[in-house]
């Protein structure tokens, strides 16, 4: 059976509509894709929790995919530490082909099933640790290997694809299936499935690091303070919880480096 993903668009001669008429047709088609992905909350409720369990007792998540789908792992991965303050290796995203992959695709990458178990071994992966693996199709063998072989030693799975019944699905523990339907341009599932995988994406790492309580109230109050614009964010921050004025507030956040620990030390307990 075709996949939804791979099945032709709705839209026919797409080269001889005006660029208002592709604007309109591609908003139109992106407007589909929360409602698709609000289908399948019950699956990323499910993931979250048990996410958000192995991390609390010392577990690491690992995502796997390739092309697009990997390197929406690697965006989400990497945008961790600086929004959370966490280790850079307590969410890691690893992409079919190497680092390299994520500027330049590397031919058949996707097509080893042996070789993303291989890559999770280079962080010393453990049956601590998570692994999801991202996969518009659901059918890559990059991530249905790396999935097996989780599997096998212990550690737990999940998924985020955009078909149903899958190979990728069927593997996981913990499946999100978003089922997007045709793209815009038939096959081109960085478009609706890459944005579904992206909201989903998101949607797991932000409720899981609130669930390890690196959030207050609404406040990223361990973020990493790696540019002007976040110290001058931190230093309000610092003001609303302590009432100090903002010179005040802004020495206490650099002499101790965080948010939290800035309220912490102004004698206001996180």
């Amino acid at each position: 059976m075709e996949a939804t993903t791979e099945q032709s668009s709705y839209y026919n001669d797409l080269e001889k509509m005006s660029v208002g008429e592709l604007l309109q047709n591609i908003n139109r088609e992106d407007q589909t894709v929360p409602l698709a992905v609000e289908k399948s909350l019950p699956q990323i409720e499910a993931l979250v929790t048990a996410v958000a369990e192995r991390m609390r007792n010392g577990g690491r998540l690992f995502y796997i995919g390739a092309g697009t789908s990997g390197r929406l792992g690697v965006v989400d991965a990497s945008e961790c530490p600086p929004t959370y303050g966490v280790p850079f290796d307590m969410v890691i995203g690893i992409i079919a082909g190497g680092d390299g992959a994520i500027r330049k695709a590397v031919e058949f990458a996707e097509d080893d099933a042996e070789q993303a178990w291989q890559d999770m071994l280079a962080y010393n992966i453990t049956e601590r640790d998570v692994v999801v693996g991202i996969a518009a199709s659901g059918k890559t063998p990059y991530v249905i290997g790396g999935l097996k072989t989780a599997n096998a030693n212990g550690c737990l799975t999940g998924c985020v694809v955009c078909n149903s019944g899958s190979p990728v699905a069927a593997e996981a523990q913990y499946p999100v299936e978003v089922v997007t339907g045709p793209e815009f341009v038939t096959g081109s599932t960085r478009m609706k499935a890459g944005t579904a995988q992206k909201l989903v994406l998101n949607m797991l790492t932000t409720s899981v690091m609130i669930q390890l309580g690196h959030v207050k109230g609404n406040k990223m109050v361990d973020m990493q303070l790696s540019n002007n614009k976040l110290i001058d964010r931190g230093t309000r921050m610092v003001m609303a919880e302590t009432g100090l004025d903002e010179a005040t507030a802004a020495d206490l956040l650099k002499q101790q480096g965080s948010v939290r620990k800035a309220v912490e030390a102004a004698g206001i307990k996180q």
